[in-house]
């Protein structure tokens, strides 16, 4: 038994630091928000004015703090074009109120950029290795994509999004209902809301958070974070004729689903294909292009 014990201790010693050292968080939240050439530079500094609002918010400080293991970890970028995805804080620990107000500082202190197209894909793609390098033990793996536009780059949003689940990580969306006029001339899309239910959000007790418009999202972000810090997700299905009420911020637009068991299978808690097709972003770019221009863009 003590030639046992000592093995034990020398395996203990041998392994990397990381390895023993790895914590256990209530939740792994990565922050995906657009910079899409939608978004103008105000916009883009309302998108990160409401997450740095949201982080110092007393209610979800104590609900970040108040969870089984009392701190959850936080990754944030913003994403665009296919391949065009730019970290801003890799994967960070909030275990305090300390670590909650340095994270802020750093997101406060980046600088904002923009640049052009709108791949939701991409942007799914980019966190599956993001969340397979998580150096903490999580209970819930959730990205959470925020943005002003259905997707128009690269796959197809459902293929990144199955992808995603087979993972277990639950994809939860925050659209923004843009009613300024385009830069570029291209409508606005009404029916954002309903795109995010059923071709983006995806995994048990995921949901869709609706602002509407910019200056709603704080309030959002908000009610979103504290949604799923407190993992606090909507308990039955939801209506999708019920998304008027979600515009109004009164509502959460689940996908399905319960309490997610280990032996689940995350790819079956989605909605069914949207009416209009989960590739009506695309459809639409190129209708856009062709008819204004004469062209289609690459």
């Amino acid at each position: 038994m003590r030639s046992l014990a000592c093995l034990l201790a020398f395996l203990l010693m041998a392994l990397p630091a990381a390895a023993q050292e790895r914590k256990e968080v209530d939740v792994a939240l990565a922050l995906a928000i657009d910079i899409s050439g939608s978004i103008d530079p105000d916009e883009a500094r309302l998108q990160r004015e409401g997450y740095v609002q949201a982080f110092r918010d007393p209610l979800i400080v104590k609900a970040i703090l108040g969870g089984p293991n009392g701190r959850i970890a936080v990754a944030y970028f913003e994403w665009s074009d296919s391949w065009m995805q730019r970290l801003l804080i890799d994967w960070t620990l909030l275990d305090s109120e300390a670590a909650i107000e340095a994270f802020t500082r750093r997101l406060s202190a980046a600088p904002i950029s923009i640049a052009r197209r709108t791949s939701i894909s991409g942007a799914i793609r980019y966190a599956i290795p993001l969340f397979g390098r998580l150096p903490y033990d999580a209970g819930r793996k959730v990205l959470d994509v925020s943005g002003d536009g259905s997707n128009n780059d690269g796959g197809l949003v459902t293929d990144m999004r199955h992808e995603a689940l087979l993972e277990r990580i639950i994809i939860n969306g925050l659209p923004i209902m843009n009613d300024r006029p385009n830069p570029f001339g291209f409508p606005n899309e009404t029916d954002l809301d309903r795109y995010y239910l059923h071709c983006v959000t995806g995994g048990p007790r995921s949901f869709v958070e609706v602002a509407r418009n910019f200056e709603d999202f704080p309030r959002a972000v908000r009610k979103k974070l504290l949604q799923e810090v407190a993992d606090l997700g909507p308990r039955s299905d939801f209506d999708t004729a019920d998304l008027g009420a979600a515009r109004d911020g009164l509502h959460l637009a689940q996908a399905g689903g319960s309490r997610q068991r280990k032996e689940e299978d995350y790819t079956r808690f989605v909605r069914p294909e949207y009416e209009l097709g989960c590739d009506v972003g695309e459809r639409r770019s190129r209708e856009f292009w062709q008819r204004r221009f004469g062209v289609t863009p690459d």
